[in-house]
């Protein structure tokens, strides 16, 4: 009788394992997503806070009803980014805007700077969705002027700046100045 020839299985296992392993691990592992902000350092606790005018401070309200209220006014999420925008340029110099000073900064020379503050503040039932959605928006409107600054002084949006100094130049220009506090019943109906 003639013997058949054996497959060696011992490497068929090997690689069952292997494969097995791959799909275990590239379908199985979820990617965490979230705002990605450096915090500012903590206050000093023996230092007085900064006095900030009223009209510096721009209120953006969500309350339980993922109702969106910018200096108490009812607005839409898509007028956000514009109306964020509009007050941290304040570019008719409007009494009721941010006050607007020109500094000098290093690899930027004169620019126009605004003290304005953005204030969100959120209710504890406002939706996930809506908290991302305000964020978002108010990020967009924050890297809008610094792509046009970054065009404006460099010739290239401000992620494809390549050097370290004219990021950090257009950075001190238009810093991320949202303020955030706790969350908390506001109330609201729809």
């Amino acid at each position: 009788m003639k013997k058949m020839p054996e497959i060696n299985s011992g490497s068929m296992a090997d690689i069952s394992f292997l494969l097995l392993t791959f799909f275990l691990l590239t379908s199985s592992i979820d990617t965490d997503q979230g705002i990605t902000r450096k915090l500012p350092p903590p206050p000093d606790p023996n230092a007085d806070p900064p006095e900030v005018k009223e009209r510096n401070v721009l209120k953006v309200l969500v309350n339980k009803s993922d109702r969106l209220l910018v200096q108490g006014q009812p607005i839409d999420i898509r007028q956000l980014k514009d109306r964020a925008k509009e007050f941290l340029t304040n570019p008719q110099n409007d009494p009721n805007l941010p006050e607007v000073e020109e500094v000098t900064i290093n690899n930027l020379g004169t620019v126009r700077t605004t003290k304005g503050i953005i204030s969100l503040k959120n209710d504890r039932g406002t939706s996930y969705d809506m908290y991302i959605q305000v964020q978002n928006e108010l990020t967009a409107a924050i890297n809008e002027l610094r792509d046009e600054l970054s065009q404006q002084r460099f010739g290239a949006k401000f992620a494809d700046l390549t050097s370290t100094t004219q990021s950090e130049a257009v950075q001190k220009a238009i810093p991320i100045a949202i303020s955030e506090a706790e969350p908390e019943d506001i109330g609201g109906k729809k």
